[in-house]
């Protein structure tokens, strides 16, 4: 076995999960679901049939990642953040041809207790705040707080506020440079 699972863990048949991924307490991966490498997946997470995490993906405790969810490399996904995947969910009513993608690019950061609405995109490297409610896609690099979330700035890779003057910033602790054109940011070096 190229990865580590508890032994509470729950790793139902049909899964692929890459080399060095980590699989806590009382975790269930379902069938079908895609798991790369360097993955930590935390305790009481449920990552859902059909589901694909990238490399380097790093869950957080009590997170279910439900059908639907495709996040890409080095994605973090806050303690007891949710995903949804329908839009409307009735107990008595099956909707699960209903099924809404949302896609989590690259570097991309939720934070504790956030809420991802179905059917959107939340871009590369954008940052998600402790408790923010998506409900619509998430530009490259935006950081949204609040409920409904809102847009209050832009982050560096490295997860620090960007300050734009004349439309270039610099991250503090990489020294990449930023530009920002038409309400869209972009690294420059």
């Amino acid at each position: 076995m190229s990865f580590q699972a508890h032994p509470t863990a729950v790793i139902d048949p049909g899964c692929t999960i890459g080399t060095g991924t980590k699989i806590w307490h009382f975790s269930h991966i379902m069938p079908n679901c895609i798991i790369g490498q360097n993955c930590n997946i935390g305790q009481n997470v449920v990552v859902s049939s059909d589901v694909t995490l990238g490399n380097n993906v790093k869950v957080q405790n009590n997170v279910s990642i439900y059908t639907g969810v495709v996040c890409e490399d080095d994605v973090f996904l806050g303690p007891s953040m949710v995903f949804t995947n329908v839009i409307n969910p009735r107990s008595a009513i099956a909707r699960k041809n209903e099924y809404k993608t949302t896609l989590v690019k690259k570097g991309a950061s939720i934070g504790a207790n956030a809420t991802i609405v179905c059917g959107n995109t939340i871009g590369s490297y954008a940052f998600i705040g402790a408790g923010a409610v998506v409900t619509r896609s998430v530009p490259d690099y935006a950081l949204v707080v609040g409920n409904p979330a809102r847009q209050t700035g832009w982050m560096s890779s490295y997860g620090h506020k960007l300050k734009f003057e004349n439309g270039k910033a610099t991250c503090p602790e990489s020294g990449e440079m930023y530009q920002l054109t038409n309400q869209i940011v972009s690294l420059i070096s």
